[in-house]
């Protein structure tokens, strides 16, 4: 059995208020380390108030361009959100499978989108 730890969105933050990705960072740093050691991670987002995609795709977002999709569903549980947020948490993890999947398709769609011109000045 894979042994397991929890971790508070609101103790690593220390705030009800996770909109900055430099605080998302931070859960995704203790995040990694924990997925990378093996064990299987419990996030918490007890006490969390304000939670924005920034922040989700710094925290979570990102574990998709350095572990394995099945490892994070099989390692990674999150609890204690909000129907909204968890909401805003799929839509999150759907964008970054397809931004890592290719990621310069992705930015040259995003780019498209956009109607970003190399000719403006």
């Amino acid at each position: 059995m894979n042994k397991g730890m929890s971790l508070s969105i609101f103790e690593i933050v220390g705030s009800p208020i996770c909109v900055a990705s430099g605080d998302g960072q931070k859960v995704y740093d203790r995040l990694a380390a924990t997925l990378k050691e093996g064990l299987n991670v419990t996030l918490s987002f007890h006490n969390i108030t304000i939670l924005t995609s920034a922040f989700l795709n710094a925290a979570i977002g990102q574990l998709y361009g350095s572990f394995s999709e099945e490892q994070i569903r099989s390692m990674l549980t999150v609890r204690d959100m909000q129907p909204d947020d968890l909401a805003l948490l799929k839509r999150v993890v759907e964008t970054a499978k397809l931004y890592f999947k290719d990621p310069k398709k992705f930015d040259r769609a995003v780019q498209e989108a956009l109607g970003s011109d190399s000719d403006e000045s």
